[in-house]
């Protein structure tokens, strides 16, 4: 199952005999952790922990960087110990390609594992999940808990990976392990017409182009008191096919009460939003009210063939979004 959090919801335990085992799967496997109901268990050997620690590879975009993340507290509470004792967590930011050979990282090894022996077990356990995180494209390359055994061997007991899905058609052994519950079936719909779609918990829906445009108009949405229901950016294609594929995944989502359509026309061409606008109206059952903001590109075409067919079109972003916003569940 795609969540953390699992050891504190029940969802990890030892058995000492097989009849043991099977009455703890069970009980997990009748869990729900998050949202998410347990499906399967998997069954490992235990350990003896001596101690745990805490290693990972993120992105900071902050320092346009790669950053390791090192504690010698780690587990279930690493969250808590970086808000309650953050100096026990280290950093250090990477701007090379594997291995991570400088004085800095062994200095931050020697603080963390102290033992010359558990010191070469963690630095060659870090080269290789650098070399990992940087060769398939992660945004997060995790290890948590890294433990101590009683006999001093480093063992990653569990681990957490995430891709950047930008990067993935390079990547297509990756692209196999991908699974329905990582996405809303909206999502699903989205991925498989090609666009950009993150589920969201609002009542308004958002169609914008540009991935920055869209972002602003949910900025925008909250701002006016009203919360968006997606994020979806159609990009800059021109096509009408787009458009209607884009409200058909809106408009399933039963908890839209508005949609707001945010177009600034470069690449794409208003006319062109605008006949993808008519041609899901003719086909699909719109109920909902419809705000439609186009400016650039064809746009006095576009304003014309939707004012024309009796859509009201506005020019000011700002407009159009309190116009969603106050328009919510009003028959259109």
């Amino acid at each position: 199952m795609l969540s953390g959090g699992r050891g504190k919801a029940g969802g990890v335990k030892k058995a000492s005999t097989p009849q043991e085992a099977l009455d703890v799967a069970t009980k997990i496997l009748g869990l729900t952790i998050q949202g998410f109901p347990v499906e399967s268990v998997l069954v490992v050997e235990a350990v003896s922990i001596k101690k745990e620690f805490y290693l990972s590879f993120t992105i900071n975009r902050f320092e346009k960087c790669i950053e390791c993340i090192l504690s010698a507290s780690g587990g279930i509470d690493i969250e808590e110990v970086g808000t309650t004792n953050p100096e026990k967590i280290l950093h250090l930011s990477i701007i090379s390609k594997p291995p991570v050979d400088n004085k800095p990282l062994a200095q931050m090894l020697k603080a963390v594992f102290v033992e010359y022996d558990i010191i070469s077990q963690a630095d060659d356990i870090l080269q290789k999940l650098y070399r990992v995180f940087y060769e398939s494209d992660c945004t997060l390359a995790e290890i948590n808990p890294l433990i101590l055994t009683a006999d001093n061997k480093l063992i990653a007991a569990d681990a957490k990976m995430v891709f950047d899905d930008n990067a993935l058609y390079k990547h297509p052994d990756i692209e196999t392990l991908r699974t329905k519950e990582e996405y809303s079936v909206d999502e699903i719909a989205a991925l498989n017409a090609h666009l950009s779609f993150v589920s969201l918990d609002g009542t308004i829906g958002c169609m914008v182009n540009g991935a920055g445009l869209a972002m602003a108009t949910l900025d925008l949405i909250k701002l006016a008191g009203g919360t968006p229901a997606n994020f979806l950016d159609v990009g800059g294609s021109s096509n009408p096919e787009k458009v209607y594929q884009a409200l058909s995944i809106i408009l399933a989502n039963k908890k839209v009460r508005s949609i707001l359509i945010n177009i600034f026309g470069g690449i794409t061409r208003c006319d062109d939003i605008a006949t993808g606008i008519l041609q899901a109206r003719s086909k699909l059952d719109i109920t909902v009210p419809m705000v439609i903001r186009l400016t650039g590109t064809n746009e006095d075409r576009g304003r014309k063939l939707l004012t024309d067919a009796g859509l009201s079109v506005a020019t000011d972003m700002t407009e159009a979004v309190r116009l969603a916003v106050s328009q919510q569940g009003r028959a259109s």
